[in-house]
């Protein structure tokens, strides 16, 4: 048996935790049997958003006619465009791994990890122990049991990846984070789009009139079917045929595509680990579970990432390995230990609009039983906005009525992102509150007036108890 100080399983974002173990003098082992870097290199993040960026540019020329641009698109070259994110994406990876397999006091198992006792994992025909373990394993596509569908075929966030041919037509079952920017990548690329999602908006979760402002943009390029549930699938010459029933009046329809891209939820990759075998809790659906500080039900032993299902972004997994290469290198003792703090996870869904948000939503905070005040404003309240042609973007802030905190923030628009990176900074500052914005001198004409205005222009909601109290 190989004896190691630390064993990291999963190298997304464990090789953070590994690195700087390593530096610390700890003899490491880092295990993955997936491709060296994790989901956000290799099928999530950065694949991604190299096809989505050609798709943005595609909805920017055609938007032009708003601002009497008058531009056409020739060609798109769909195999130069996955040429070139496999490129990047192949040259990441094979850097990463040569990195990895060259560092003093780490040793990379380019193979699947499973716990066979306390402490212990089977790792090809090796089995290795340490006394203490960060699991970083990640998460997979959620494949729910409707009749027909493994038989048929279909695609996920990884075998997509692999097309070397545009699909004329394309059902998304599912209306999420993945259905939405994926159907907007394919309804650019040409493809004949189809969303179905069960859900009587896309985008569950989000602030309804966001959500909105983004399935009435995308249902001019597609076809957005909402409180439909996938019921069966069979398939019928090359077509794969999909049947839903409508959940608001029972009927079923039928619908018809080339291919089908599966995105109906994420699971925890935990159970390929069997994390029971080490004494280490799940809940019902798999995900790792652990405390404020990232520690699993078993002594020493961490977890963080997708495989946890709290937030699944990767730049919340590299924060969570910043928490745990702290409680496990430089906590001696408990009153050292640092928790996680959430209340500001920024999140962008690359879709078209692009919708970003931090923090709570408003139905969340009243719910809460919190005293709020909403601030809101169109990109059409600003000059840049007017200038822009921007008539569905939209800024939605939420403040704590009396100490001014901000609790969260929405934005629908272009560079939605990169005004709610703002706010975090804000929801990042001593008091929280939005006093840095209201001192500070905006360049004008910017869009970034359009968050300003959301600030100055604070009113309680309607449906908030103690209105105007």
């Amino acid at each position: 048996m190989d004896k190691f100080d630390l064993i990291v399983i999963g190298s997304g974002a464990g090789t953070h935790v590994a690195s700087q173990a390593r530096h610390a003098g700890l003899r490491v082992a880092l295990v993955d049997q997936g491709p060296t870097g994790g989901t956000c290199l290799n099928n999530g993040c950065v694949p991604s958003k190299m096809l989505i960026y050609p798709a943005d540019v595609i909805r920017t020329i055609q938007d032009a006619r708003a601002v009497g641009v008058h531009a056409e698109i020739n060609e798109i070259d769909f195999p130069t465009i996955m040429s070139r994110m496999h490129k990047v994406v192949d040259s990441t990876r094979g850097s990463l791994e040569e990195a990895l397999k060259s560092k003093e006091n780490l040793t990379y198992f380019q193979d699947r990890a499973e716990f066979v006792d306390d402490y212990v994992l089977a790792v090809g025909g090796k089995t290795i122990t340490a006394p203490k373990i960060v699991i970083a394993t990640g998460a997979r596509s959620l494949v729910p049991p409707i009749p027909g569908l493994q038989q048929a075929g279909f695609l996920d966030n990884v075998s997509l990846l692999r097309l070397e041919r545009l699909p004329q037509s394309l059902i998304i079952i599912g209306a999420g984070y993945i259905g939405c920017e994926f159907g907007h990548f394919f309804s650019a690329m040409g493809s004949k789009v189809t969303i179905l999602g069960r859900s009587p908006q896309v985008l569950k979760g989000e602030d309804p009139e966001a959500s909105g402002l983004v399935q009435r943009v995308l249902s001019q390029y597609m076809r957005v079917i909402t409180s439909h549930e996938v019921i069966s699938v069979e398939t019928k010459g090359d077509k794969r045929i999909v049947s839903a029933r409508n959940m608001d009046d029972g009927s079923v329809n039928q619908f018809e595509a080339d291919e089908i891209l599966l995105a109906a939820g994420r699971r925890s990759n935990s159970d390929l680990l069997h994390p029971e075998k080490s004494g280490i809790d799940t809940d019902r659906s798999g995900w790792i579970m652990v405390n404020e500080y990232l520690e699993t039900s078993k002594k020493n032993i961490w977890a963080i990432g997708d495989c946890i299902g709290k937030h699944m972004f990767r730049h919340t997994a590299n924060y969570e390995s910043e928490v745990v290469s702290h409680n496990l290198l430089r906590a001696a003792d408990k009153e050292n230990r640092e928790a996680a703090d959430y209340h500001a996870v920024p999140y962008a869904i690359f879709t078209h609009p692009q919708l970003a948000g931090v923090g709570m939503k408003e139905e969340d905070a009243i719910a809460a039983g919190l005293k709020v005040l909403i601030g809101r404003a169109t990109y059409l309240d600003v000059a840049k906005g007017v200038a822009m042609a921007q008539e569905h973007g939209l800024v939605k802030v939420i403040l704590e009525e009396e100490t001014g905190r901000i609790l969260g923030a929405t934005v629908v628009g272009p560079m939605a992102a990169e005004l709610v990176q703002q706010v975090v900074y804000l929801m990042n500052t001593e008091y929280q509150d939005l006093m840095p914005v209201i001192k500070s001198q905006v360049i004008h004409p910017t869009i970034n007036e359009v968050l300003v205005r959301a600030f100055s222009e604070l009113e309680h909601p309607a449906h908030q108890h103690g209105r105007g109290q």
